[in-house]
């Protein structure tokens, strides 16, 4: 008997490994949700698996997502990632990726660490929904706005409150898995 998945799950086993292992487990390492932040601006106009994809592409290109390093990129190192066909190839995207690196250490040293900062959001633990089926979830929400509105006052880009909630799904501030998915806890 096969697993029953969200929806949007099914079509492909790198969506179901992503469903199955990542998606809505809470993230507390901060490399890991830049790394989510990142991926999630890159997703913008495109689907999830066209990101999940280029993942390792992106993991390479942008020196294993850490901060410091991606925060001192110049104008050389943008047009080099321009020619990279392993990621989207968006100048507003990458050159975004440094100034969210940039962002990213100043949050950190306000706040000792960006989940500190991020979780915030969500008074530090995960919202569970049960929604009936994908329709049920939403785009975006009241804590997405507040994060997103937050994100970009602190110099973030490409974190509308869209992005900021498929950034919360992804790092588990939020688990939507649907009723009746294998994932959903009661």
């Amino acid at each position: 008997m096969s697993k029953i998945r969200c929806g949007w799950a099914t079509s492909d086993p790198l969506y179901a490994r992503y469903h199955d292992e990542e998606w809505g487990v809470p993230v507390h390492d901060d490399r890991r949700l830049f790394e989510f932040l990142i991926l999630e601006g890159a997703q913008a106009g495109l689907s999830w698996i066209t990101i999940l994809r280029k993942r390792a592409a992106y993991e390479k290109a942008f020196s294993g997502f850490d901060a410091r390093k991606i925060a001192r990129y110049d104008a050389r190192k943008v047009a080099r990632l321009m020619e990279n066909e392993g990621i989207v190839r968006n100048r507003l995207k990458i050159e975004s990726t440094v100034t969210n690196a940039r962002a990213f250490l100043a949050v950190q040293k306000e706040f000792g660490s960006f989940d500190a900062y991020i979780w915030g959001f969500v008074g530090g633990s995960p919202r569970v929904n049960r929604r009936r089926s994908l329709r049920d979830v939403p785009a975006s929400t009241p804590e997405s706005d507040a994060m997103s509105r937050d994100l970009k006052k602190r110099g973030f880009r490409f974190v509308g409150s869209t992005i900021c909630y498929a950034f919360m799904q992804a790092c588990g501030l939020v688990d939507d898995h649907v009723k009746g998915c294998f994932r959903a806890k009661a």
